[in-house]
């Protein structure tokens, strides 16, 4: 007991005798009633401790800034982040702000810079499964995109450019000297990836993210420069303004001390600049690339998780040439370059000449394994589509209909693939049909008429006409098409004639040619040419 009471001794001993005086920085009396913080820590104590810590600004200053034009939700408690409702298909705008202080990034002053937006998810569950859930999306959405641009009303961006293998990005250059706006389209809903869809589920968040590169050493658009985000949920048309007045509502009912624990509304959401942490693969994690690149790794901190973390950008984004603003870049297709396309001077693929065998060699075989498969589809230009169809084999691809092509792939590569799989060439401007009339033959007066009706020549044997198709209506076409089907050397033809009226011999023109008849029917008669070695032909 006299322990205790010593140690009271020594408490009391500590404290100050004045109390009241030890508060005269106040302002006022202990008595007077309840003082304000704010003069307490206007003292110079806390001035001094203040002075001592360091300051973001002065140790990281974000070098852009990207505000977009929508309401952040009341709902959201303090410390939390900002949530902001928006409606399924319509124009939001996202100003791309340069942020930078006099000095900083010389680099980049006076040119432009590429910035990737890009709606991503915003719970780590489902990061870790972004492909298989986009995927997802696009087979129920056939042609539809997640995140679009709209060009006419955005402002200061160039060279525009939407990848098909990535629905949910867009991408642009600006100049982050002139004013810059991006009005974008989120196209997905929130209630899209819940589990069950019984009705009134509560909608996933997505995230709006913006990532910011600069131009290498080799003209491309690859190091990373900044990158920020923010939380969005996505409703059907007017219900983001359904939502957000509801959320008014219920704060408007709370009393004024449970409103201090939330958010006010802001009239505009400002994308909050996020860290992004490399994420390491090991070569067997090949197959969950596509996955595993835009998730988080482990370590990462779990307040970031709570907030909200940028996604790493696609590992191959599309690479940017050094180009002058004035011309703008297009894309270069690599499969675009290994397809062979059919010669102008082969044939029908009725005729039996050259142009049979290179569209034969081109056509998908039901034979073909899914390996050749694959290569076929790369070569005709469907590229997107190869992991959609990385398990169909030849047989098991021209099995489809075209309607199941149309739903799977959208309307536009629906159709060209269902083209592409049934080798339909494309339609003839002019079809003629001609016969190589018979040197020891003689035409007899009206003769021409007799042979057009499948008549015979003189010696008994009946005309046989090969079917010439036009795709252009020139008269070097006839010319280049004759000399492949009848087998003559197109540089021995010299001219090409019609026999008129009493047997003068007209030019053939490009313009005669156009006023041919469609399936009109031809004799052709070949005329040595003395001293040239060369051939005229005559239509009959």
């Amino acid at each position: 007991m006299a322990w205790v009471l010593k140690m009271d001794e020594v408490i009391e001993s500590g404290l100050v005798h004045d109390f009241d005086a030890s508060l005269s920085g106040i302002g006022q009396e202990l008595g007077a009633g309840a003082y304000s913080m704010s003069d307490v820590l206007a003292l110079p104590i806390f001035k001094q401790e203040d002075s001592s810590l360091p300051l973001d600004d002065e140790t990281k200053h974000p070098p852009f800034q990207y505000v977009m034009c929508a309401a952040t939700s009341p709902a959201v408690k303090l410390h939390d982040e900002t949530l902001t409702y928006l409606n399924q298909g319509q124009s939001y705008e996202i100003r791309m702000l340069d942020n930078r202080k006099m000095g900083d990034m010389p680099e980049i002053t006076g040119k432009l810079v590429k910035s990737i937006i890009r709606v991503v998810f915003h719970d780590r569950r489902l990061q870790y499964t972004e492909h298989q859930q986009l995927e997802g999306w696009k087979w129920n959405r056939p042609g539809d995109r997640l995140l679009d641009l709209d060009i006419p009303m955005s402002v200061g961006i160039i060279d525009t450019r939407t990848n098909p293998s990535q629905l949910n990005a867009v991408e642009f250059l600006w100049d982050p000297a002139k004013r810059t706006s991006a009005f974008i389209q989120v196209h997905c809903i929130s209630t899209e990836f819940t589990p069950r869809k019984h009705g009134g589920e509560k909608g996933v968040p997505f995230r709006i993210q913006v990532d910011t590169f600069k131009q290498n050493e080799n003209g491309e658009y690859t190091d990373h420069l900044h990158s920020a985000s923010c939380q969005i949920k996505v409703f059907k048309p007017k219900g983001a303004d359904r939502k957000q007045k509801t959320d008014r509502e219920k704060m408007e009912k709370r009393t004024a001390h449970e409103k201090e624990k939330y958010q006010p509304s802001y009239d505009t959401t400002i994308l909050t600049e996020m860290r992004l942490e490399p994420i390491i693969e090991d070569a067997v994690e090949h197959e969950q690339k596509k996955s595993s690149k835009r998730t988080l790794p482990a370590d990462y901190g779990d307040s970031l998780a709570k907030r909200g973390s940028c996604s790493p950008w696609p590992d191959t984004p599309t690479a940017y040439v050094n180009n002058s603003p004035s011309t703008a870049p297009t894309f270069s297709s690599p499969q675009q370059s290994t397809c062979s396309v059919p010669d102008s001077n082969s044939s029908s693929p009725n005729h039996q000449g050259d142009g049979v065998s290179q569209t034969s060699s081109e056509q998908l075989q039901p034979s073909a394994t899914t390996q050749e498969t694959q290569q076929w589809l790369l070569k005709n230009r469907f590229s997107s589509y190869t992991r959609l169809f990385s398990n169909f084999s030849g047989a098991d691809l021209l099995k489809l209909t075209k309607e199941d092509l149309v739903q799977i792939c959208g309307a536009a590569d629906g159709i060209r693939l269902y083209n592409s799989l049934k080798s339909r060439s494309v339609r003839p401007r002019l079809t003629i049909y001609v016969c190589q009339e018979q040197p020891s033959s003689t035409l007899l007066p009206g003769r021409q008429q007799a042979a057009g009706s499948g008549g015979e020549n003189g010696s008994g044997t009946p005309y046989v006409y090969h079917a010439i198709y036009l795709e252009e209506m020139v008269a070097s076409e006839v010319a280049r098409k004759l000399a492949l089907v009848f087998n003559i050397p197109f540089h021995q033809i010299n001219q090409v004639y019609r026999q008129g009226p009493t047997g003068i011999h007209i030019l053939v023109s490009d313009q005669m040619v156009q006023n041919f008849q469609d399936e009109s029917c031809f004799l052709f008669s070949t005329v040595k040419v003395e001293n040239s070695g060369g051939i005229h032909i005559i239509l009959k």
